[in-house]
């Protein structure tokens, strides 16, 4: 028998949160006082069963009275104010990029939501990682927030594959834009083995899937801001566009989806993502904004930078670390920097900063109703070689004796190749780039430095074969 929906509303005490997370197959989390609930914790399994129960953890961080801080002068310019505030969900608010653009949002006069499910942690007991960066709890971040500026984000603590759940998240927020990062984002997860691969398809698409039916059903003016990948258009012999191409054919012409050749099972659910938005905008009339980001580095914001408590995660391990955070913290431990094979490989990249002000852009710029829009977010372009190179010259000026060496390639790709992408779309929305120039490069390997004692050597390596996964169930950590 389907148990009623409950519906918790709490708000943050001035007092320690209570927070609970076990390295058990499930774990709780106790977001304060729970009112009216005859149960306070919230399980999730490890196993990826989805629950059966709906739930909806709704909490607060509000303080009765307590007034919001003054907006900025470039807050009052882009026309935001504490009385017409746009009310955005974030989706996968607890992640790396979600995070920082929760709080960037929240700083900038929206009324913020964040929606998580905080499987990321999950994931990182299950395979023995950890955060370069230690970080709180998410209850304790948001209530740090509240203190530090008067502003509240609330929190819905479940997962989007439960449509249940997310309708209630739609309905008590009411989002003028949904930002979607809720996926699981990695493609070497995905890699691992028949489980993680299903997992990562099913999250994927089944998520984003609810996601536009949420918005159908409960919110339709709603813009997506979806958070896609460059993955996946691969590494064409041609330009890649954004996100549309227009080509002859036997003396005929039209404006197609630039072709999709996706590199991973994390990968192929992007794309298939991207169908399912275009098909619905086309459908349904829904207005959405695909973000083909390329690979984000770097780990602090004006936000997260306020205080030790809003420390954005920084990962650096071979399954969810980024090329230039991975090499920064190999520098800054004394381990050669890990170039898979020939090291040509050449992708678009961007700043976390960046990452952020696209968000704020395609939301302060919706899509028309029916519109499904592509911007590719990345601002340079860098091959592997191009980035050890770069690291090892920022290293020598702070006294560190960097090392490269080539390392088999765990992946399926092309070594060496052409690439050009275009990106302007952004930049003539207004997006001013933060391009990586040598004080960022010594920023990061400074921040590594700092917290190189918290480096586990053994997770540096590559550890997940493309070629060699199989349907048998693996652990990745030693």
């Amino acid at each position: 028998m389907k148990m009623a929906h409950l519906i918790t509303h709490c708000s943050f005490s001035a007092s320690p949160a209570v927070n609970t997370f076990s390295g058990s197959p499930g774990y709780c989390c106790n977001v304060g006082q729970l009112q009216n609930s005859k149960s306070s914790n919230l399980s999730l399994k490890s196993s990826f069963k989805r629950q059966k129960k709906p739930y909806v953890t709704c909490a607060s961080a509000a303080v009765q009275g307590q007034t919001q801080t003054p907006l900025t002068g470039s807050q009052e310019a882009s026309g935001h104010s504490s009385s017409k505030s746009k009310k955005v969900m974030v989706i996968g608010g607890d992640g790396y990029c979600g995070w920082a653009t929760a709080l960037h949002l929240s700083n900038k006069g929206y009324e913020v939501a964040i929606v998580d499910n905080l499987v990321r942690r999950l994931f990182d007991h299950q395979l023995g990682l950890d955060s370069l960066t230690p970080i709180t709890s998410i209850q304790n971040r948001v209530r740090r927030w509240k203190s530090l500026t008067g502003k509240t984000i609330q929190l819905f603590i479940g997962d989007i594959c439960d449509f249940d759940f997310l309708s209630e998240a739609f309905k008590s927020f009411e989002p003028d834009a949904a930002v979607h990062f809720g996926e699981q984002r990695s493609a070497p997860y995905s890699m691992i083995d028949r489980s993680r691969a299903v997992y990562t398809q099913h999250n994927n698409v089944i998520g984003t899937l609810n996601v536009l039916f949420a918005i159908k059903e409960y919110s339709e003016e709603c813009h997506l801001v979806k958070l896609g990948t460059m993955g996946e258009y691969g590494t064409p012999n041609i330009d890649i566009e954004e996100g549309f191409i227009t080509i002859t054919h036997n003396g005929r012409t039209d404006t197609l989806p630039y072709p999709k050749q996706a590199s991973s099972f994390y990968h192929l659910s992007k794309v298939h993502d991207s169908h399912n938005i275009a098909f619905t905008c086309k459908a349904w009339g829904i207005r959405a904004t695909d973000l083909n980001q390329g690979v984000v580095y770097g780990v602090r914001t004006d936000e997260t930078a306020m205080h030790e408590e809003l420390s954005n995660r920084f990962d650096y391990d071979g399954v969810f670390g980024t090329a230039l955070n991975r090499f920064c913290v190999q520098a800054a431990v004394g381990h050669p920097l890990t170039v898979y094979g020939k090291g040509g490989q050449t992708r678009g990249y961007l700043d976390i900063r960046d990452t952020v002000q696209c968000v704020e852009l395609a939301i302060a710029n919706p899509a028309k109703p029916g519109e499904f829009r592509v911007f590719n977010q990345f601002t340079e372009q860098f091959s592997v070689n191009d980035l050890a190179k770069l690291v090892t010259a920022a290293g020598a000026k702070l006294g560190l004796d960097v090392q490269t060496k080539s390392v088999p390639n765990p992946r399926v790709e092309a070594e060496e190749h052409y690439y050009n992408a275009k990106h302007t779309k952004l930049i003539e929305l207004g997006l001013v780039p933060h391009l990586l120039s040598d004080s960022l490069l010594d920023s990061l390997l400074n921040f590594a430095v700092q917290y190189k004692d918290r480096v586990d050597t053994a997770q540096i390596m590559p550890s997940v074969s493309w070629k060699k996964m199989g349907a048998k169930p693996r652990t990745v950590s030693v």
